[in-house]
């Protein structure tokens, strides 16, 4: 193991002292139950987010901290205080109760990053409704499957997502109630109604009903690579989770501004983008606007942001700019970044170092698990390339099933196998809506197996090999496609790089890449035998890719992760799968 390549920590340098100083001990002392103390929970019983992420602070001294602080696309920018958010969500809430909707009813929204959406996401739960998310990129078709899928009962949107995507749909969802649009004057109907209008009716006064930690409080759908998307269910309970994560992941303090550049249609855009930075009373800053360098890095530098949650596919187009930010901007507020999405190569870990002289810190988790589960700590050894170790009160191994249903821990340094999550942490998800069957089977033998495939180092850090079923099979060798496009990227000109198993009739498979390239360098023949030889001298022969093929843009999910399945269905002919989650 190469530890030249790891990056220690100077605590004693850091300008604010970190949640999580030993690492051993807050696993040893860890107790869920205490987590629970920070919470006020309802006076008229139980726990309910909404409570805990806006009226708790309201009611108390944070009444007129900043809560959110929105920028607009086309430049504006607003401020909205815990005492405000408190009222608008209180709005919200009277207007779905006064309408009829029920404790456990599906709302959905589909709506740019505006301040209604975050309104409307904390109103639903105050009435204990359930939040549906879905990315307003969306085309009708995947809109449809998902609201169909989850019993959909309302729907928060614009008037241009409405009348692109929803009307022409609307009439095979029978269950569908009422249609809420943002930013309508007046109401079209009975049924496609005016949210302004209404909210200005509605009283700012709400009491939130018993709320049992145990209800359903969000469903998330997630694509794969057959079928319909799967309906995830989480709790009011996942906020522990969230708290947690927030404290010793995130290293949130009381002072700090924070930005996750998530969109909410993704899960770490609800988790992280709202209800995390509320949960422990910091600002949350939002942005409309899509990626674009120099716009982010402004609100880095305007907002004073402490904290940064991103995405790998953001940290790679930065990269592929090759830009030099603290030469144009002041980033001296900036004390932590944090990547989720998909693993992030150990070079732009090391980018981070030398443009930004800060390292990004990998961290591991999935719809199912509802927040953070593994990750790399401010204040702790970050070896890049691998996804740190298990936040305190979640037990992580690497497991092998076996043919006969079972499933044995690996304990042995190295050896590659499932991750899997001992059940138990508070925002582990509650079901498959209407798939009881697939839920059953997401469990072995005490154990919930994540898909995906990993080994443990003698330290406890553990490290990415690939989905199960991205595995490549290649005379005799299992390879993992995470490997061979880390290696890859190491070379001046790749920016990204995607790899996927080609069938072949004597190795079985062979190693394929898919390669897009840093500005200033172009596909030739040239590169294409000297990547072919850089790979072999990283990882050798048997490993290294046979084919490389050259492409603008590689085929990633709006969350971060390169598609390798639609690159292989491309490469074979085969049918692309449900690609409603594709970056257009």
């Amino acid at each position: 193991m190469d530890t030249k390549r790891w990056i220690e920590k100077d605590v004693a340098a850091m300008p604010v002292k970190p949640n999580l100083l030993d690492y051993e001990e807050a696993r040893k002392n860890f107790s869920w139950e205490e987590v629970g103390q920070h919470f006020d929970g309802l006076s008229s019983g139980g726990l309910n987010i909404a409570h805990e992420a806006i009226d708790r602070h309201a009611n108390g001294a944070l009444r007129e901290k900043t809560a959110l602080i929105w920028h607009g696309k086309s430049g504006e920018r607003k401020t909205f205080t815990y005492g405000e958010m408190k009222h608008l969500t209180n709005k919200f809430a009277n207007v779905v109760k006064d309408l009829g909707f029920e404790k456990g009813e599906r709302i959905y929204m589909l709506s740019p990053r505006v301040p209604e959406l975050y309104i409307a996401v904390m109103g639903i739960l105050k009435n204990r409704s359930v939040m549906c998310p879905l990315f307003a990129q969306f085309g009708p078709e995947p809109i449809l499957q998902r609201l169909q899928g989850g019993d959909a009962k309302g729907l928060v949107t614009t008037e241009r997502l409405y009348g692109k995507k929803v009307a022409g749909i609307v009439d095979q969802v029978p269950g569908l109630k009422y249609i809420f649009l943002i930013d309508a004057k007046d109401h079209r109907d009975e049924k496609v109604l005016s949210l302004p209008k209404l909210m200005e009716e509605a009283s700012e006064e709400f009491t939130i009903e018993p709320t049992d930690p145990e209800d359903m409080s969000l469903l998330h759908f997630t694509s794969g690579t057959t079928g319909k998307p799967k309906g995830v269910i989480h709790v009011h309970k996942a906020i522990y989770t969230h708290w947690v994560t927030g404290y010793y992941v995130l290293d949130f303090h009381p002072d700090d501004v924070f930005w996750c550049t998530a969109d909410p249609g993704w899960v770490t855009g609800t988790s992280y983008g709202i209800i995390a930075p509320w949960l422990h009373g910091i600002t949350n800053v939002v942005d409309e606007a899509e990626f674009d360098a120099k716009r982010w890095f402004s609100i880095l530098q305007d907002e004073k942001v402490n904290v940064w949650y991103t995405a790998p596919t953001a940290v790679r187009r930065l990269m592929r700019l090759d830009v030099d930010p603290l030469k144009e901007y002041d980033l001296s507020n900036l004390r932590l970044i944090q990547s989720v999405g998909e693993p992030l190569n150990p070079e732009a870990v090391w980018w981070g170092m030398e443009k930004l002289k800060l390292p990004i810190h990998d961290n591991w988790w999935q719809t199912e698990t509802g927040g953070i589960m593994i990750a790399n700590y401010l204040s702790q050894t970050i070896r890049p390339g691998s996804m740190g170790r298990p936040i305190p009160g979640v037990e992580a191994a690497i497991v092998q099933r076996n043919e006969d249903g079972s499933a044995t821990v690996i304990t042995e340094p190295g050896k590659e196998g499932d991750l899997a999550l001992k059940p138990g942490w508070p925002s582990m998800f509650r079901g498959y809506l209407h798939n009881e069957e697939k839920y059953k089977n997401s469990f072995v033998d005490g154990w919930y197996i994540s898909g995906d495939l990993a080994y443990r180092d003698e330290d406890g850090y553990f490290w990415f090999v690939g989905r199960a079923d991205d595995i490549i099979k290649t005379s005799g060798h299992m390879v993992g496609p995470f490997e061979v496009e880390s290696a890859l990227m190491e070379h001046p000109a790749v920016a990204e790089a995607g790899v996927i198993g080609k069938p072949d009739p004597v190795a079985g498979q062979i190693v394929k890449a898919f390669v897009s390239l840093k500005k200033g360098y172009e596909p030739s023949e040239e590169l294409r035998r000297e990547l072919i030889a850089f790979g072999r001298k990283k990882l050798g022969v048997a490993i290294a890719p046979k084919e490389i093929e050259f492409m603008d843009e590689l085929p990633k999910t709006r969350s971060g992760k390169i598609m390798r399945r639609l690159l292989k269905a491309q490469e074979l002919g085969l049918p692309l799968g449900d690609t409603s989650t594709l970056e257009k």
